[in-house]
């Protein structure tokens, strides 16, 4: 996809939860987040290397005041399939190396990044309609599968098999109805 169906597919996510275009484009703060990272990404594809220079240059004082308007920090490094939705503003840290899939939903609070010692240590890969809970913490070099739900303040440190729901510290399985019908 290109960055424009990106956005496009971002903002009909937004619009699917009850935003209109002003409200969603002028007091969206999860919006603002994720149009900084698809644009910063699309520009870190650039080859002519002046060019993308300067433009990393701008993007990357746009992604530190967008960081500091919404809390939330997506380097644009970070790998996000289509139709990103970031529930609430504040608090939200991705990794640069996290790869999450399409069609994913965050709450506000939550940190997804590196953890474990020397082969262990790495960053999650999160599958394609996961929904993760308010200040849940996802962490270490470890797999999160499709259609997961991770609870509110959860700590995921090991792999979650795909239609789970997991609850806890340490996150527990606690149900295979998945998010089937929540995202």
């Amino acid at each position: 996809m290109g960055v424009f169906q990106l956005i496009i597919s971002d903002y009909k996510k937004y619009k699917k939860y009850g935003g209109n275009f002003i409200s969603i484009l002028f007091f969206t703060q999860g919006f603002w987040a994720i149009l900084q990272y698809r644009v910063a990404n699309f520009v870190s594809k650039f080859k002519i290397p002046v060019l993308k220079h300067l433009c990393q240059f701008f993007c990357l004082i746009w992604q530190k005041g967008i960081e500091l308007l919404t809390g939330v920090s997506i380097p644009s490094s970070a790998s996000i399939g289509h139709s990103f939705y970031i529930g609430h503003f504040g608090g939200i840290i991705i990794n640069a190396n996290v790869i999450i899939g399409n069609n994913c939903n965050i709450s506000q609070g939550v940190t997804i990044g590196v953890s474990g010692l020397n082969e262990n240590r790495g960053v999650p890969k999160i599958g394609n309609n996961v929904y993760l809970g308010a200040n849940c913490v996802v962490a270490g070099d470890i797999s999160v599968g499709d259609n997961v739900i991770v609870s509110a303040c959860s700590l995921v440190t090991r792999d979650v098999e795909s239609g789970s729901v997991v609850m806890g510290v340490p996150a527990v399985k606690i149900s295979t109805k998945g998010s089937n019908g929540y995202i």
